[in-house]
């Protein structure tokens, strides 16, 4: 039974661009249909983690708006901060899953017992998951593996 969910940002919740103005400024697109499913998974017993190479004020807005309350930030070393969660809330391989869709995510996706990527990931990152989105990251292709969870891993 999964316990948590790890979840990557640029391209996995969104679709990997980001647009940048003239002031610096930074945008995000990201898909509604990945809240719907994020927001499902607390709801059984499913806790959500966002975990991300960058840092962004848009990644705190839209984890409120999905009700992820544990969001960790210009993290270089996604590995290590996977291990230290799974280790501070006693929670085995077997109950993890993550998703995502760059090199950066390989070593922590290891460490999870269900490993997920959009369509759109890159090679390396295919070849370790258990289950590859039909959607692109930004896309939809969290809501698809948050219900894969909930109607094939959650009930094993």
């Amino acid at each position: 039974m999964i316990k948590i969910l790890f979840l990557d940002v640029d391209g996995t919740l969104t679709d990997g661009q980001i647009y940048m103005g003239n002031n610096g400024e930074c945008f995000k697109s990201f898909h509604a249909h990945d809240a719907v499913g994020l927001r499902k998974l607390p709801q059984n017993g499913i806790e959500t983690i966002i975990i991300t190479g960058r840092e962004s004020e848009i990644v705190n807005n839209r984890a409120k708006e999905m009700d992820i309350t544990e969001v960790y930030q210009n993290i270089q070393n996604k590995e290590e901060k996977v291990r230290e969660l799974l280790k501070k809330k006693k929670i085995k391989k077997q109950e993890a899953a993550y998703i995502g869709d760059d090199e950066n995510d390989i070593e922590a996706m290891k460490l999870c017992q269900y490993k997920a990527c959009p369509k759109n990931a890159t090679k390396r990152i295919k070849e370790i998951s258990n289950y590859i989105c039909e959607f692109d990251g930004g896309l939809g292709a969290v809501r698809e593996f948050c219900e894969y969870i909930l109607s094939s891993v959650k009930n094993q």
